[in-house]
């Protein structure tokens, strides 16, 4: 195999943050790391530490900022860039709710009254990802992003729906410029035939 047409990718879900404690909608509202968030990005050092990363990115969003910079600190490294594309998927007007009838009222098939379609979150992070495989082809690249986002890309890049997505643990994805993409690790455990979806 080619190792130049061979990316690996470490896709990591920001720490948790205030509003994943309450279990409030988060989205696109830029919420920063709570301090168990913090110590949860510190934690992930220990298992990304086994592999050599070329590259950090992250979305522009605070928690995911905060989350790689923690990361890329332990690891000896810097982060390398914003990506506007991984921010998280917007959810409108759903955003800072919790469960309740006031969510309900806002519910449609396949989400929310005014969020990002499920569809397009899924191109806009997978095409983010595509780009960035063409762009560090045959590299080790760590990327910091969001939960939904994370889950509809992978599961576009795989064809097989995914569960939802822990904070601050490893998911290992590995992209062939012919074969497509593969999952190693999803939240944290090895991939086998019958991952949970």
């Amino acid at each position: 195999m080619d190792s130049m047409n061979f990316t690996t990718f470490a896709l990591v879900r920001h720490g948790q943050t205030d509003w994943n404690a309450q279990r409030r909608i988060q989205g696109s509202t830029d919420i920063p790391l709570n301090d168990v968030g913090r110590n949860q990005a510190r934690d992930a050092v220990a298992v990304l530490s086994a592999y050599e990363w070329d590259a950090v990115v992250c979305s522009p969003l605070s928690r995911a900022v905060e989350t790689a910079k923690l990361i890329a600190g332990g690891l000896g490294l810097r982060v390398t860039r914003h990506v506007p594309e991984l921010a998280e998927r917007s959810f409108g007007h759903a955003e800072g709710l919790q469960d309740g009838p006031e969510l309900d009222a806002l519910r449609i098939p396949g989400g929310f009254r005014g969020a990002e379609d499920e569809d397009d979150a899924a191109s806009r992070g997978l095409g983010a990802l595509d780009a960035l495989a063409e762009e560090f082809a045959g590299h080790r690249v760590l990327v910091v992003a969001h939960g939904t986002l994370i889950r509809l890309s992978l599961s576009r890049a795989i064809g097989r729906t995914l569960q939802s997505i822990d904070n601050a643990v490893l998911n290992l994805a590995h992209h062939h410029s012919i074969d497509g993409w593969e999952l190693e690790y999803f939240n944290g455990e090895r991939v086998t035939a019958d991952i949970p979806g």
